[in-house]
């Protein structure tokens, strides 16, 4: 196995104790959700190649979001998971001094910077976030959301195979919806 249950323990619950009080976004769920879903798809990618860090991908997918949405700070995060960790989570974190369009360029960038397991985290978010769009979003808001995806499978793809396949076939199906 290429990854610790211990430290997948340690991660989840401090990303548990960071989310705690946060809903999946348009439900009564507990963000959590979100971040157990993103974890699954890196435990699937994980079981097929075998030769990736484990631990780095595991406790970056389970606090992919605690810089972005919470208290937690990079420094917090590297003090308590280590530099490798507290950098990957940062790279996945959106940079709001710049203007949007400019976001996830940015964040691409950064992610492409680090080792693959971070792209492995960034295409397993995008697979997770790719479900039924709420009903209220617009086609235009689905089309441009399937474009940013995209975009993510162009520039991360070479990061997992697995999950690069996993994603061209959400971005397939998402595709679908915005002709419905």
């Amino acid at each position: 196995m290429n990854w610790s249950q211990e430290t997948y323990i340690r991660a989840y619950r401090f990303a548990a104790e960071a989310h705690l009080g946060q809903k999946y976004p348009g439900t009564e769920l507990p963000y959590l959700l979100h971040v157990g879903l993103v974890c699954m798809e890196i435990l699937a990618a994980l079981q097929v190649e075998r030769e990736r860090d484990g631990d780095l991908a595991l406790q970056c997918a389970l606090l992919h979001d605690t810089i972005e949405d919470t208290a937690v700070t990079y420094e917090q995060a590297r003090d308590e998971f280590g530099a490798a960790v507290a950098d990957g989570v940062l790279a996945l974190t959106k940079n709001e001094t710049l203007a949007k369009p400019l976001q996830m360029s940015d964040s691409l960038r950064r992610v492409r910077a680090q080792p693959p397991e971070v792209g492995m985290v960034k295409l397993a978010d995008r697979i997770t976030n790719l479900q039924q769009p709420p009903h209220y979003w617009t086609a235009e808001k689905i089309a441009r959301y399937r474009r940013e995806a995209q975009e993510i499978y162009d520039a991360l793809h070479e990061s997992s195979p697995f999950l690069a396949a996993r994603l061209a076939q959400k971005i397939e199906n998402y595709q679908r919806l915005e002709r419905s």
